[in-house]
């Protein structure tokens, strides 16, 4: 009975190990994308409701003085604000007849009676905050710990690479890649790493000439920092200490939120790419995951210290803010999508078309998550 107490308890074991990391990276990063919601729309003069974290029976909850019920619910995938006038979590649109149930002071300040613009800045505000989140995540850690970065040098040419069939030397300094000028070798590990089978122009310095060469990385499996097997391009080139010449950069507080602005310019980049090239058949199925995978990154995480755990925050806070704005309903994006045929038209969308498009939208989430599901815990 004490190997089980402890293998469920202890730090290593399942619930402060797993669970309690897991919880806290998606509670953190669902409740900042729902405070959007409720902020905006509060500022915009729309009722609320609700404010749930989770789905499902009510744990715990109470009311506030503007008649909102902040709750917390048994599942813990998600979350929702309610606001006056919908009729479920999606914010779907009512039919005529719901419209008609409501009374006239809920007609004022109902979502669907608002203008276009205070809808669409209420449903943006959602993945918004989730990249201001990263933002402030990485503006925190790069003012607290500041970054190591090496010069763009190889050292290095891996025999028969991409990087060696280009005529990339040891020696060679990188320039720029596909027309981006690098100053750290990270720059160009993150230009290269998502473009698997692209073919790209590298520009080196090399004993003070620029030389143009032509590579197409290739996938290779690697392990991460979480020590999970990833596949990333690569062309083949070795940096080390002699030549990258690695230091520690500091930042002022103006100058880390200036530069966690520009990282999270990049991470939202790279995750655009790689969901366009999953898209098109071209990225590995296994590299995207679900609850089950961000569970295990997050125990991971967690066991190398909380400034890994915050890490893990800021990248799937750009993950869910990305993936909010797919022109999907009943996903934010897909309701911008209809508010912008509205603003178009000058008219809302009629019910039927709203319905059907709900209905196909909603059976594609169901079937992504199904997805993600089925790569968690058997197709991968």
């Amino acid at each position: 009975m004490n190997e089980i107490l402890h293998a469920i308890f202890s730090t290593e074991g399942f619930f402060l190990g797993t669970l309690v990391p897991f919880l806290f990276v998606l509670t953190v990063v669902v409740f900042v994308h729902e405070m959007g919601h409720y902020l905006v729309g509060r500022w915009c003069g729309i009722g609320v409701k609700a404010f749930s974290i989770g789905f499902g029976p009510e744990i715990i909850g109470f009311n506030d003085g503007h008649g909102t019920r902040w709750k917390l619910c048994a599942i813990p995938l998600g979350g929702y604000v309610k606001f006056v006038g919908d009729m479920n979590a999606t914010s779907s649109q009512p039919t005529s007849d719901e419209l008609e149930t409501l009374t006239d002071e809920e007609r004022k300040v109902a979502f669907h009676t608002q203008a276009i613009w205070k809808r669409a800045a209420t449903v943006a505000a959602g993945p918004l905050f989730n990249f201001l989140l990263t933002i402030v995540v990485f503006a925190v850690l790069f003012a607290a710990y500041g970054r190591y970065v090496a010069e763009p040098m190889v050292a290095e040419v891996t025999t028969d690479s991409p990087a060696a069939k280009a005529g990339i030397l040891p020696g060679d300094r990188f320039v720029s890649v596909d027309g981006s000028k690098v100053e750290t070798f990270g720059d160009v590990q993150r230009l290269v790493s998502g473009r698997a089978g692209d073919t790209i122009t590298f520009v080196m310095l090399r004993d003070g000439k620029e030389v143009t060469v032509t590579a197409t990385p290739q996938l290779m499996e690697q392990e991460d920092a979480l020590g999970n097997k990833v596949k990333v391009a690569v062309i083949g080139v070795v940096n080390n200490k002699e030549l990258g010449q690695p230091r520690l950069i500091t930042y002022t507080p103006v100058g880390a939120v200036a530069a966690a602005v520009e990282e999270t310019g990049h991470v939202i980049e790279r995750t655009g790419q790689f969901l366009q090239r999953f898209a098109a058949g071209r990225e590995d199925k296994c590299q995207l995951g679900g609850p089950v995978k961000i569970a295990d990154m997050a125990g991971k995480a967690a066991k190398l210290g909380f400034e890994w755990l915050v890490q893990l925050v800021a990248l799937l806070s750009v993950g869910i803010g990305i993936l909010n704005l797919l022109p999907i309903p009943p996903l934010d994006g897909g309701h911008l999508l209809f508010y912008g045929v509205e603003a178009v038209i000058r008219r809302p969308v009629s019910e039927r078309m709203m319905e059907m498009a709900y209905r196909a939208g909603l059976l594609l989430v169901l079937c992504f998550m199904g997805f993600v599901f089925w790569n968690d815990l058997f197709g991968c």
